[in-house]
């Protein structure tokens, strides 16, 4: 454990490993990883404990059904894997920002909350709108 003390990864490795973990993916199950599906089903899961007759009426939670899935839980694993990987190179401390968008967004911290709200919301909708 102590080889990752301190130590980060480089954003080329980690992303061609993502690539390969995403080819070993569909060449074993067939299936593609993602999290946008995970997060509409998350709020269908949410929606369904307040009105489950609304939910069970919803034309798209007919095709696309209200559950916990290998994707929900890829999703939940990402989390937990980012918890590991700042534990493990020793980082101890939350960001909730990082300095890049202070530079370009000022020292106001609710505006670079909106900023990453807005921007977080704009790319779910297109992911949503080209199908994942």
């Amino acid at each position: 454990m102590g080889f990752f003390r301190g130590k980060t990864w480089s954003p080329y490795v980690a992303g061609a490993l993502a690539g390969l973990l995403l080819v070993l993916s569909v060449f074993l199950t067939g299936k593609y990883f993602g999290a946008s599906t995970t997060f509409v089903r998350a709020a269908g899961l949410v929606e369904q404990a307040v009105s489950p007759e609304r939910v069970a009426g919803m034309e798209y939670f007919l095709k696309e059904k209200v559950k916990i899935d290998w994707q929900f839980l890829f999703v939940v694993g990402v989390l937990f894997g980012a918890l590991a990987s700042a534990w493990l190179s020793g980082e101890k401390r939350a960001v909730a920002v990082p300095p890049m968008w202070e530079g370009r967004f000022g020292p106001l911290r609710s505006r670079r909350w909106v900023a990453a709200f807005l921007g977080g919301a704009v790319l779910m909708f297109g992911a949503r709108l080209a199908d994942g």
